[in-house]
């Protein structure tokens, strides 16, 4: 399943050039070109789905299986001295392509690099709200 106008699908057909890391039946890993971080790369499955939402189960469970150990290989490799896995989901959400990608980001000491949000104060009783709007 691929569709014609997404750029990481003509990444994984080998259209668009790229560094892989790693590639198997279902997913390949590449060298992010805009890079956070040094090591900075995507995995992405080789059928194309916009995002979490349409990726099936067993998929994500693999695309997180392969993240960890791509992961302990990167820090091995690049000792790097933390990870990020960041992985978006909708235009407000941060996602510029749509098809479904994890980003690996190898951390360093002093890297620059900010991934952070600004922790809320809910109350108890907001958070009480939103737990049964989400359970029930």
């Amino acid at each position: 399943m691929k569709q014609d106008d997404c750029i990481f699908c003509k990444i994984v057909a080998g259209e668009i050039p790229s560094q892989t890391l790693y590639e198997d039946e279902k997913f390949k890993v590449i060298l992010d070109v805009g890079p956070a971080t040094r090591g900075h790369a995507l995995i992405l499955p080789k059928n194309h789905y916009a995002n979490l939402y349409e990726l099936p189960e067993e998929d994500a469970a693999e695309a997180m299986k392969l993240a960890k150990r791509m992961m302990i290989k990167m820090t091995e490799k690049l000792n790097c001295d933390g990870f990020n896995i960041v992985q978006n989901n909708g235009e407000v959400a941060g996602q510029t392509v749509f098809h479904f990608h994890m980003h690996l980001i190898p951390r360093y000491k002093n890297d620059g690099e900010i991934l952070k949000y600004v922790a809320g104060e809910p109350d108890q009783e907001e958070l009480a709200q939103i737990r049964k709007m989400i359970t029930e």
